[in-house]
């Protein structure tokens, strides 16, 4: 697989005038960038994303996991960019025709058993059952979150962006972002799978609302502890009830709340 990513910048400047309370004066503002990337598998469109143009390479390998693609990053042959031009080449080794026909059709099902929802074929194949035995207290909760939120210089340069991180229980490991919260979680799977890192001692810190596919998107990944600053759906917490997520929302000061598995929070054992 080709190692060779050449970088891209995730923010931009613009000009713009700015109303301070008393007058309008000129500036310059930072903006995140947003720019569209097609997916070519062996020279056929697949998919086109809206990301933020960094860490590109992560980004399509984890998004080829989270839709049942592939399972391990050798199962790519080739993956070359033309970001300019916003193309990614893919050449699989074993293309299956099943997992690519069945991206965007709908399966009704339930979800080990339990839930019975709507979601994309691929997930029932993808998403598994986590059974991690890692816990964490509610002071590394928020020390995971501060650090978060004190690395996302982009973020707090734009206002614009959602970060995810992969952690251990006392540190964060890696750090994503993207306009879209998705894009960065499949930027830290992609990541996880081009670097072969294990996932049995890791936490997930994430900015964003943490939807049905954040769940979705966790489960694939393997890890069974999501941390968020935000709110969860309904049907995000039946997916993390049935597929054993700690989905820990609400992060702030010195407030969290623990909607799932509690058992793997110290202090709500």
């Amino acid at each position: 697989m080709d190692d060779v990513e050449l970088p891209s910048p995730a923010t931009t400047t613009w000009s713009i005038h700015r109303y301070n309370g008393s007058e309008v004066l000129p500036a310059e503002d930072t903006i995140a960038v947003e720019a569209p990337l097609t997916i070519l598998l062996d020279g056929e469109e697949f998919a086109t994303l809206v990301y933020t143009p960094s860490d590109t390479m992560d980004l399509v390998t984890g998004f080829l996991a989270s839709e049942g693609m592939i399972r391990f990053a050798d199962q790519i042959e080739s993956l070359s960019l033309e970001e300019d031009r916003g193309f990614a080449h893919v050449k699989l080794r074993h293309l299956h025709q099943l997992s690519r026909q069945m991206v965007s059709k709908r399966f009704i099902g339930s979800c080990c058993g339990k839930s019975r929802q709507f979601y994309f074929h691929n997930d029932m194949r993808t998403a598994k059952t986590v059974t991690t035995k890692l816990s964490l207290t509610i002071p590394q909760c928020f020390h995971l979150m501060s650090e978060l939120q004190e690395q996302s210089a982009e973020f707090r340069a734009t206002g614009g962006l959602h970060n995810a991180a992969l952690c251990t229980v006392s540190e964060l490991r890696v750090t994503r972002a993207d306009i879209g919260r998705h894009n960065a979680l499949d930027k830290i799977y992609g990541h996880i799978l081009r670097e072969r890192i294990s996932v049995r001692d890791k936490v997930l810190a994430f900015s964003g609302r943490v939807s049905s596919e954040v769940v979705l998107k966790t489960s694939k990944i393997g890890v069974g502890l999501l941390l968020s600053k935000s709110a969860p759906t309904d049907l995000a917490l039946r997916l993390a009830h049935d597929l054993g997520i700690t989905v820990v929302g609400f992060i702030r000061k010195d407030h969290l709340t623990v909607y799932t598995h509690p058992e793997r929070i110290a202090e709500c054992r």
